[in-house]
């Protein structure tokens, strides 16, 4: 599967420094979009911290196979998806022994939302309420599940409105995000590739900002994907700006 991407991080209307990370692993495919959480400085050492410590996971194990995992492989899942959780999980790992070490950085933590695109699938691992969406065929679908009181008090109350919804008190606190424990519980599930796909990652400064219908346009109506994230980032500004906002694009082909 031939693949182009573009991103884009900013700091957005309200926040004087950008706590969102972004990285990519191109000889393995894999994309992470990290929102950092924390006081002072903290946030953005969390989200970079994530990001630095999958890379390195990735180019130890692509060097040599044989090496050790920190983690027991989960028979349930492939050797593409363990190799993925167990990346995850070892950066939370060091995000916690960081914070409980150092008290500059204590109570420090980030979400991250991953995808890494092997062949015609995309695995997709998250921990938190960052998001990828995938567009198809006109259609836009959420592929992650945000980690969050809204989300455990909808699957609590199927029947809850849009306005519930809209004034739940408690929507941005997260249930789950690197750092938090010791250990953590990562999602992660498979999806087939079809040629025109485009897959968004993206924080929540961007989701929280721009409606699905709204995010669909602006990726069917860019001409490029550079303009495609850049736009994004702009609507996320226009709306308010009130978090940090980071947009990431994959076009397959």
């Amino acid at each position: 599967m031939k693949i182009r991407y573009a991103a884009k991080t900013d700091v957005g209307m309200k926040r004087t420094h950008n706590e969102d990370y972004f990285s990519l692993v191109e000889e393995e495919q894999l994309f992470i979009v990290a929102d950092g959480m924390g006081g002072h400085a903290s946030g953005e050492v969390a989200s970079s911290m994530a990001a630095t410590v999958i890379n390195d996971f990735y180019a130890r194990t692509s060097a040599d196979e044989d090496s050790t995992w920190p983690y027991k492989m989960d028979r349930t899942l492939s050797y593409v998806e363990n190799r993925l959780v167990c990346g995850v999980k070892l950066a939370n790992l060091r995000i916690y022994e960081t914070a409980a070490r150092d008290m500059r950085y204590k109570g420090m933590g980030t979400t991250i939302v991953s995808s890494l695109v092997d062949k015609d699938t995309i695995y997709v691992g998250h921990v938190g309420d960052s998001r990828v969406y995938r567009m198809r065929d006109g259609n836009i679908e959420q592929l992650t599940r945000d980690h969050s009181l809204l989300e455990d008090y909808k699957e609590a109350k199927p029947d809850m409105t849009e306005e519930e919804e809209r004034n739940f008190p408690h929507k941005n606190v997260i249930t789950r995000a690197l750092g938090m424990r010791e250990t953590v519980q990562v999602d992660i599930r498979a999806h087939k590739i079809l040629p025109g796909d485009h897959y968004l990652l993206c924080s929540d400064g961007l989701s929280g900002m721009i409606s699905d219908p709204q995010i669909l346009q602006i990726v069917d109506e860019a001409a490029t994907l550079k303009e495609c994230v850049a736009s994004l980032v702009d609507a996320a500004n226009r709306n308010g700006g009130t978090d940090n906002i980071t947009s990431l694009i994959i076009q397959c082909e």
